[in-house]
């Protein structure tokens, strides 16, 4: 049986080989543990591949889903959103909602773990100098994350019929969970550049 044939089997497929690139290349280099084997690493890339789920669907619903639903309830001899609705919001706010808790733990993980000191979380979250911008960031990542879980998903499961809800009531769920996704979406941008800025140029 083919393993790309399926989902699970390509994410297990490539994590098999991350496994096998990191230890051929720890081979060739003479550099101690491989990549995979070494608890700061391990945490920063499980961090950057939950963040890419996470962000990454928070992209798609607020660049192709939200503004093709629009278009699909303006064309009324078209299909409609109802397949959609159906099938793939569901499906994809599963992996958003928990690609954002994923991303989060991996976070604080890495934060306690990544920089050879467990009181590095709290110089981040307190701003404190040298750790300003992965904490700016990790703040960032805090507030997207409650807006997903108290904001996001409760006003989905409305709008979805997942619970009960009168029309009203999903027209109110829908401005709701629809200004939340925003608001993550403009959050996305500056929280990126601070994740990739405290190792790259801006440790402040």
């Amino acid at each position: 049986m083919n393993p790309l044939n399926s989902v699970k089997g390509a994410m297990t497929t490539g994590f098999v080989l991350a496994v096998i690139v990191s230890i051929a290349l720890t081979a060739a280099t003479g550099t101690g543990s491989a990549f995979v084997f070494d608890a700061a690493h391990l945490g920063r890339w499980l961090h950057i591949l939950a963040g890419v789920m996470w962000i990454g669907l928070l992209w798609y619903f607020n660049v192709v889903q939200t503004p093709g639903l629009a278009v699909a309830a303006a064309d009324k001899g078209g299909p409609g959103g109802a397949g959609i609705s159906k099938y793939i919001a569901p499906r994809a706010l599963w992996w958003f909602r928990w690609a954002a808790v994923a991303t989060w733990l991996t976070g604080a993980y890495y934060l306690m773990f990544g920089f050879g000191s467990a009181d590095v979380i709290h110089k981040a979250f307190m701003l404190q100098p040298g750790f300003r911008t992965i904490g700016i960031g990790a703040w960032l990542g805090t507030i997207m994350l409650v807006n997903v879980w108290v904001f996001i998903w409760p006003n989905q499961k409305k709008i979805l019929g997942i619970v009960p809800a009168s029309d009203e009531q999903k027209a109110a769920a829908r401005k709701t969970a629809g200004m939340a996704s925003r608001i993550n979406f403009v959050l996305s941008i500056p929280m990126l550049m601070c994740m990739g800025g405290q190792s790259h140029g801006l440790p402040f």
